[in-house]
């Protein structure tokens, strides 16, 4: 570790990220484990794609995400109509008044800020999907032969519903392979959906203040990069992503059922998904148990089922169950 990072800037940057779930959950009733992982993508630094059926809150909470973050907040309905140059944005021909002539000026779109919120995402077309692509890999956007830098730092939180297929694009393999979780938020339990109702129905409505600013949210995303990782837990996270290739798996669940495996990315992201769940729960190191509770989120959506196990109505979960029980963790 660097000399900078101390045991009193660990515990001050801890209680910020306490802070910031407290903040959340002014708003947000239940959904710890949706809200866990989001703040696992904040300090991972990846981009997160939540997936549930209308009216769970998905926009909600990502506004209210935006509202505990001082960080600026863009949200972008996506709709068949979308173009690339709506989330870009676009050059307009201005003129200088003392001399009279014309120049373009680039004007930013919304994906110039630093929490964007793509509701909906699967909504729009393919060609404005991939408007996002440079934007959640290289964080620049290219326009007119010029490359813009975002601000730092910078995520796309994105939602889709799993249900309606009518009017709907399924998104490529390469655009969700740049999510570093894909999350799934599910109906709350009785109790809580009592709460929702008493909470949303009265006059009173709870107000988010803001506790953390960008400059925290790079220190703790540098903090991330610093917990360590064992070779033992390595070497499990690259089996495990390895085994998900029918052609060299010896999984019989993913030779029968997936027709393409995930890529080196998602051993990126399990490792850096590792370090953020070990930091938010005190700790310094990731474990095996880490990653057993992350594996889910970060390889559903890099799997592409076969026929097989769309006719036996399997899930890629079923596969990532399947696959911890047959890599198991080194002895």
């Amino acid at each position: 570790m660097t000399p900078a990072i101390n045991e009193d800037s660990i515990r001050q940057q801890l209680a910020k990220l306490a802070a910031v779930r407290s903040a959340i959950g002014q708003t947000i009733v239940g959904q710890h484990e949706t809200v866990e992982q989001l703040l696992i993508g904040l300090l991972a630094g990846g981009h997160c794609l939540l997936e549930g059926v209308p009216g769970l809150g998905k926009t909600l909470l990502v506004r209210t995400l935006g509202q505990a973050l001082k960080l600026g907040f863009r949200r972008v309905q996506f709709t068949p109509d979308l173009m690339p140059s709506d989330i870009l944005g676009t050059e307009i021909l201005e003129e200088d008044h003392g001399t009279g002539k014309r120049y373009f000026k680039f004007q930013q779109g919304p994906v110039f800020t630093n929490l964007l919120l793509a509701d909906e995402l699967n909504r729009t077309p393919p060609k404005t999907q991939a408007a996002l692509l440079e934007a959640m890999q290289e964080h620049t956007v290219s326009y007119a032969g010029t490359t813009y830098p975002l601000p730092e730092p910078f995520f796309v939180l994105a939602t889709q519903n799993p249900l309606e297929n009518a009017g709907t694009y399924p998104l490529p393999e390469a655009q969700l392979d740049r999510f570093l979780l894909h999350i799934r938020v599910d109906y709350p339990s009785e109790a809580e959906e009592q709460a929702i109702i008493t909470q949303t129905t009265g006059g009173v409505s709870a107000k988010v203040e803001a506790v953390m600013d960008g400059i925290e949210v790079l220190a703790l995303q540098q903090l991330t990069r610093e917990v360590h990782v064992g070779d033992d837990v390595l070497a499990w996270i690259t089996r495990l992503v390895r085994s998900t290739r029918p052609q060299t798996s010896s999984v019989n669940e993913v030779r029968e059922w997936i027709r393409w495996g995930a890529g080196p990315r998602a051993g990126q992201s399990l490792v850096l998904a590792s370090k953020a769940r070990a930091l938010l729960q005190g700790r310094l190191a990731a474990t095996r148990e880490d990653v057993q509770a992350l594996a889910a989120p970060v390889l559903r959506h890099r799997l592409l089922l076969s026929f097989a196990a769309e006719a036996e109505r399997r899930t890629t979960d079923d596969v990532v169950a399947a696959l911890l029980r047959g890599v198991p963790y080194p002895a």
